[in-house]
């Protein structure tokens, strides 16, 4: 028993002196338990095995589908739309919208989301970024508890009533409590948070890829010399092939992008072709997208019978037109070693060894309109290709610097395809298997995982960078904690303390016990790591006691949500710190009254909802 506590509470000061990461301290844990001999092998391992870390790793690339699709964008931006100008009414629907989206994907997922937007919302509705983010990560933290998928300590606490022969938690069984306190999170941000929330200002406005287009027309004038041009049905290009006229070199254009309109275009045809090649074929009522100067498109239009559909395309068209979840743009600067320095290329033209065509150039901060261009180095380039492409250009060709993570931007595209609906029929699905408990809470989500990556609504290739390993193999780590303190006795000796001391007065002042105990750990290490912790105890305090266990364990999973205090409890709060320009003090001042109603909510509701 002893020597479980000494490595306990090693364990909980490395996490919170935070010089290792919460994985390597919680491995280094789970070895020290097995070196002096309190877990046997299997024990030891047994974190890997177990249900609960399966789901978790499942659900992240499910979340990471859903981000990949466009639904966590197109959400971010629908929230920051319906609040408009409104600062109050934004507060409360980018609070709503955080809960909301981090029932179904990833409290950091979501911030990851919303962060962007956010800023961008603050700025444009005459705000500090520092007045709105708070509320974001306190708002996911809060919405997590909607779902039994929402955040990992719910999935922990359910499985430990199951590993004990008992019913789990229902999948909107943590509903229950999670609405009433998410609409105390908002009426308290509306209300009362704004006005504790700091005015910091910052001049980190984050980049989008709206942002980051309206900078590329003005810097590099993308939309200039770019026209759509319509197929009619007298054009002789009808039925060719693009080498057929070698547009480059006896029009001096590039076609850059061609739809399919044919009414009786096949079944199964891809509406776009996204890079033309040589021997793609033309056909009737085909909108050709081609870079040139007027003079060169106007013979080009005449001589073969175009129409002109935009002369002038505006900063969303030129977005819709060159920007989807297939394909983005980045912007790419050359280095003096670079393969480009003295090689001569055309605007326009596809890099078949790459994958990527050439929009735009820029010298010394100014651009560059001639169709031809020698390189230099330190010449800046927007460039255009499908993601993966992009990713992996660096390794095609040295010395280049990519601006920005293509990965970031791709999952910033707000735009729905069939693959989005793929994703959230997927989402849906695991849904109704864990209501309807047809299969266990990891089979569904690994089943419902698969069929993300089947189905390319995650790359297989990125399956695996979509899981937050940290989180995963910390998990799995801390779970052998938990079986040592059991086996020790020391859960018990802990539960035993606080039956003794706070059991006798009344169950609601034990579950108070825990409530407290759990947020006050959960204030400096990983609300997973918390919950697992702090489960056992929570449950064999209620069996002393003579108790249903369910209202503590719902305890155990409320207050491992309420990180409020510090910005390390949890990533959400860390990731908004730097964004908002908050410091340690601002997370206890707006997050202590927040505390303390969660504290008086769930005392008054939990042992109402579930009896004890």
């Amino acid at each position: 028993m002893l020597e479980v506590s000494i490595i306990l509470t090693i364990t909980i000061v490395l996490f919170i002196w935070g010089k290792f990461p919460p994985d390597v301290v919680a491995l280094i844990s789970m070895l020290a338990l097995y070196l002096f001999g309190i877990l046997d092998l299997t024990e030891t391992l047994s974190g890997f095995s177990n249900p609960t870390v399966i789901m978790i790793a499942a659900l992240f690339i499910i979340g990471e589908g859903l981000s990949r699709t466009g639904w966590t964008a197109l959400a971010g931006q629908k929230f920051v739309a319906w609040a408009g100008k409104s600062i109050p009414k934004l507060l409360v629907i980018v609070t709503l919208g955080s809960s909301v989206l981090s029932g179904f994907v990833s409290n950091t997922g979501t911030v990851a989301a919303l962060l962007p937007v956010t800023v961008s919302a603050a700025w444009n509705a005459g705000t500090l970024p520092s007045k709105l983010l708070m509320p974001v990560a306190f708002g996911s933290n809060t919405g997590g508890l909607l779902t039994l998928t929402g955040t990992p300590p719910n999935i922990i606490v359910s499985n430990a009533l199951i590993e004990k022969g008992m019913d789990g938690f229902s999948f909107f069984e943590f509903g229950l409590i999670g609405l009433p306190l998410l609409i105390i999170a908002i009426l308290y941000f509306r209300y009362i948070g704004y006005r504790l929330l700091p005015s910091h200002k910052t001049d980190n406005r984050t980049i989008s890829i709206d942002s980051e287009m309206h900078k590329w027309i003005e810097d590099y004038s993308i939309g200039d010399n770019m026209y759509r041009l319509r197929i009619r049905s007298m054009s002789k290009l009808i039925n060719t092939r693009i080498e057929d006229w070698d547009f480059e070199k006896n029009y001096n254009v590039s076609i850059v992008r061609l739809r399919r309109r044919h009414p009786k275009v096949l079944k199964g045809t891809p509406p776009y072709v996204e890079f033309p090649k040589r021997n793609t074929e033309m056909r009737y009522h085909d909108i050709i997208t081609v870079k040139g100067t007027s003079q060169d498109v106007d013979k080009l239009v005449l001589e073969f019978s175009l129409g002109i559909i935009s002369s002038k395309p505006e900063e969303n068209n030129l977005k819709n037109e060159l920007i989807n979840q297939e394909v983005g743009m980045v912007e790419m600067l050359i280095t003096p070693k670079s393969f480009f320095v003295g090689k001569t290329i055309a605007m326009g033209q596809y890099l078949e060894k790459s994958g990527i065509q050439l929009l735009g150039a820029s010298r010394n901060n100014r651009p560059l309109s001639q169709k031809e261009i020698t390189v230099q180095a330190g010449d800046a380039f927007v460039i255009r290709g499908r993601w993966s492409n992009i990713e992996s250009l660096q390794t095609v060709y040295e010395n280049l610097v990519i601006s920005g993570s293509p990965e970031a931007m791709a999952k910033n595209v707000d735009e729905i395809t069939t693959k989005s609906y793929i994703a959230l029929g997927t989402l849906l699905l695991m849904i109704l298997l864990l209501v309807f408990e047809i299969w266990p809470g990891a089979i569904a989500a690994l089943v419902c995982a698969g069929i993300m990556m089947l189905s390319g609504c995650v790359p297989i290739s990125k399956a695996y960078k979509g899981i937050s390993w940290t989180s995963v193999v910390m998990i799995a780590a801390m779970i052998p904690m938990g079986v040592a303190l059991q086996k020790t006795g020391t859960a018990a000796m802990v539960s035993n303390g606080l039956v003794d001391y706070l059991g006798e007065i009344h169950p609601i002042a034990l579950l108070g016990g825990i409530f407290l105990l759990t947020t006050t750990i959960s204030q400096t290490i990983n609300n997973s790591a918390t919950a697992v912790l702090m489960a056992p105890i929570a449950y064999m305090a209620a069996v002393s006691l003579g108790v249903s266990p369910k209202p503590f364990l719902i305890a155990v999973a409320v207050s491992a949500s309420t990180a409020f205090l510090t910005p390390i409890g949890t990533t959400t709060n860390a990731m908004v710190m730097v964004a908002g320009g908050y410091k340690f003090m601002d997370y206890m001042r707006v997050g202590a009254p927040l505390l303390l109603l969660f504290f008086i909510v769930t005392l008054i509701l939990v042992p109402l909802i579930w009896p004890f």
